[in-house]
């Protein structure tokens, strides 16, 4: 292993790569987590064994969809898994000014590399076949659009199960709360891993006056291989699990969670410059018993993700609005079987 951490400091050439963040296990980990804070009174059909485990798998249906080399699917899911925060200067713009919505950013974008088109980061057309690059990551809007998505399924099925929906509208509607809380879930986690928020998100890029690794495989180290080699079980977690709480700001201005969702990815990445630290003295050893010190740094990573996570699937439930379309549709439907 010390031979490994030797490599680790060596400037190797930074290879194209394709992020994911956690490896299966620690998406797993953090839905599992969120599902621990969920209170009493939350709808009991998200709780059930069968739900539980239908939302623990769906952690990892977004890294899933990888597994088809269609360039259009990887278009669209690729850059929802990250967001590189060091990117927003060169374009005049910070976590404060950048817009919630997303083909609104696109055209801020846009629009700064018309007057200035060297802004990094430039796209590589040999190692960007999903012409995705350039736009540095979607991840805040794709757990925003997420979450008010989850908001909208709740609504409706608060609205069959209070004015006449059948059985069977009310399963589906169930079925697909479970779908979308899994699915999102893995964004949270991707949230709360600091590589996923930063251009160094696979070993140090550019300018290294501290000498932090430029190993190509760092990034699979952190998601899994260290938690791996080390042993980690989602229940070691479940202690330290506080009740979800609605997340502040929520709806503020019909916005979903995006800016609660901006801060918590500006505090992630200030986790960046630690994780390397770690590394460089020598605390993400899986071997050492004296350098685990990287267990207890991730382990907080993960268990940041559940905690958000649990929040937001609170906050979207307490907060779904009444759906007086589907309302009024189910009232003209009685009153017409009663003819």
């Amino acid at each position: 292993m010390k031979k490994l951490l030797r490599l680790i400091s060596l400037p190797l050439l930074l290879t194209a790569f394709t992020a994911s963040a956690w490896d299966y296990a620690g998406h797993r980990t953090v839905n599992q987590l969120a599902l621990q804070s969920l209170p009493a009174d939350f709808p009991a059909f998200a709780k059930t064994p069968a739900a539980r485990e239908r939302i623990a798998f769906l952690a990892g249906e977004p890294d899933r969809w990888r597994n088809t080399q269609d360039h259009t699917l990887g278009h669209v899911n690729e850059p929802d898994h990250f967001f590189d925060l060091d990117y927003l200067a060169g374009f005049g713009l910070t976590a404060e000014t950048i817009s919630p919505f997303r083909y609104e950013f696109i055209g801020q974008l846009a629009a700064a590399r018309a007057k200035k088109p060297d802004i990094e980061p430039i796209r590589d057309p040999a190692k960007d076949a999903n012409f995705v690059r350039q736009f540095f990551g979607f991840l805040p809007w794709a757990i925003n659009e997420h979450y008010s998505k989850l908001k909208s399924e709740f609504s409706y099925l608060k609205t069959f199960e209070a004015h006449g929906g059948t059985a069977d509208e009310i399963r589906s509607a169930q079925e697909n709360i479970l779908y979308t809380m899994g699915v999102m879930g893995h964004y949270v986690g991707d949230l709360t891993q600091p590589l996923h928020t930063t251009k160094h998100f696979n070993g140090w890029l550019g300018d290294n006056p501290k000498d932090y690794t430029t190993w190509p495989r760092f990034h699979s180290w952190i998601d899994g291989g260290y938690l791996d080699k080390v042993g980690m079980k989602a229940e070691e977690l479940y202690p330290k699990v506080r009740r979800a709480k609605p997340v502040a700001d929520a709806n503020s201005g019909n916005l979903g969670i995006f800016k609660p969702v901006m801060n918590v990815l500006v505090a992630q990445n200030r986790m960046v410059e630690p994780l390397y630290i770690l590394n460089q003295r020598h605390k993400l050893s899986a071997e050492e018993d004296t350098a685990r010190e990287g267990k207890a740094f991730l382990t907080e990573q993960l268990l940041k993700g559940g905690q958000f996570l649990g929040d937001i699937w609170l906050t979207a439930w307490q907060t779904a609005p009444e759906d007086k379309f589907l309302q009024s549709s189910l009232a003209k439907r009685k009153l017409k079987a009663g003819k």
